[in-house]
């Protein structure tokens, strides 16, 4: 799909990907799972630098889910590796070009060396405006809503949050990264129809885009195919159409869930 085709006025502030197929990619090729994760860094790659060019503000990649620790551990073993790699060969590009890398999920479960590896381009990266690129690691959905009403529970125990004053903007700021807009647009490859306990508090209003193609087959023309899509979209978050036709300008945050379809860096 052209770049051209894509507004700049509306591009997505935040989006999150649903990394999937890499497997089956490999299976369809006669070769083991891993070579299915190797070629999939490309598309990693490839896509952060899309969403960089293109004005997306925010990126998150469900790179690892808790789920995944059951894989086998020669396969668990080789996505580790391939992160570390990831991180440190993309550190300068990520310098350069202005990029902030976070994480998000239950780090600790991670080795010590992916551990570092996540830490350093976390700290080297901090300054950086351009992106937020999220990896979520260890993560799972349910688990981030777990964590957010223990830590909750234990300030409302302490006197901090007042139990009967609680909405959910409040219960939010618990969250993994509470300062992330939510996304606008959730994509997920492999002709796959989950949200695999991915984001499960933040998608409430995102718009779902799903492709046939393969992680390690995606590329920035499927990436820049999504933002199209997603364009072609009314957003009303609850209200009709009408409603939404005159409120006026796009990305009004007025509309509910406060994110509308705000635009860039």
């Amino acid at each position: 799909m052209p770049q051209a085709e894509i507004r700049p006025d509306r591009v997505p502030r935040h989006v999150a990907v649903i990394m999937d197929g890499n497997g089956r990619w490999a299976q369809a090729r006669g070769l083991e799972r891993n070579a299915g994760h190797r070629a999939g860094l490309e598309s990693v790659r490839e896509v952060v630098r899309a969403a960089h060019d293109l004005g997306v503000a925010y990126l998150t990649l469900y790179a690892f889910s808790l789920e995944n620790w059951n894989r086998p551990k020669e396969e668990v073993s080789e996505l580790m590796r391939l992160l570390e790699h990831y991180l440190e060969e993309e550190l300068a590009e990520a310098m350069e070009n202005g990029v902030r890398v976070r994480s998000i999920g239950r780090l600790d479960r991670l080795p010590p060396s992916t551990r570092r590896a996540v830490q350093k381009a976390i700290e080297r990266t901090r300054r950086n405006e351009n992106m937020e690129l999220l990896f979520a690691l260890s993560y799972g959905g349910r688990s981030e809503i777990v964590d957010a009403a223990r830590r909750l529970i234990r300030e409302a125990e302490l006197g901090v949050v007042d139990p009967d004053r609680l909405d959910e903007k409040t219960f939010a700021a618990y969250l993994y990264e509470p300062d992330v807009p939510d996304p606008d647009l959730l994509i997920r490859t492999g002709n796959e129809y989950r949200v695999s306990n991915f984001l499960l508090w933040q998608i409430a209003y995102a718009e779902i885009y799903t492709t046939a193609v393969m992680w390690p087959d995606f590329r920035r023309e499927h990436l820049e195919a999504a933002i199209v899509d997603y364009q072609a979209r009314e957003r009303r978050f609850g209200q009709t159409s009408e409603q939404v036709t005159g409120a006026g300008a796009v990305g009004d945050d007025s509309s509910v869930g406060g994110e509308g379809e705000a635009v860039g860096r």
